[in-house]
């Protein structure tokens, strides 16, 4: 059976940067569980599992444009430290909600110094070059669950009842 449409794909990736660092991987613990064509996956991804089969695998180089964007400079601010001062333990790396003209937005800290905080409303995984290894271990029908609640369920899925 090919993945396309309304399948259930269950996966096991690795996913590094153009130099060949290490992001994630699935290897070393749970295989990922997708319906193809709900858009879980980024588009670059799942172009490239259309048509697969159990036992196929393959690399994938995906470009930003069909991954997690181009980064932006204007979505990294610098504002004053006193913006943040209900927040306790703000460090660097902290991820934040942010309220910004585009609505609710996820930004990281990315720097601190005694007045200020600067924040990146970039994902960190913007304006990458990323690649996959990737191994189809199963594909079968999406029920009809599933494709109501638009997650695989049981065995490698969500894990509770709807």
């Amino acid at each position: 059976m090919k993945i396309t449409a309304n399948k259930v794909a269950v996966i096991h990736y690795s996913v590094s940067t153009s130099d060949d660092t290490l992001i994630d991987s699935s290897y070393d613990h749970e295989p990922l569980p997708v319906i193809f064509g709900s858009g879980y996956l980024i588009p670059g991804l799942e172009e490239a599992l259309d048509g697969h089969e159990v036992g196929d695998k393959f690399e994938v180089t995906v470009p930003p444009e069909k991954g997690y964007g181009e980064r932006f400079d204007d979505y990294v601010q610098t504002v004053p430290k006193e913006m943040f001062a209900d927040i306790e333990d703000l460090d660097v790396g902290a991820q934040l909600r942010a309220t910004t003209d585009e609505g609710e937005q996820t930004v990281i800290v990315v720097d601190m110094t005694e007045d200020t905080i600067t924040v990146d409303g970039n994902h960190p995984l913007s304006g990458m070059d990323l690649k996959f290894d990737v191994e189809v271990l199963e594909v079968r029908d999406a029920t009809a669950d599933e494709l109501e609640h638009g997650h695989v369920h049981g065995e490698g899925g969500c894990g509770h009842s709807h």
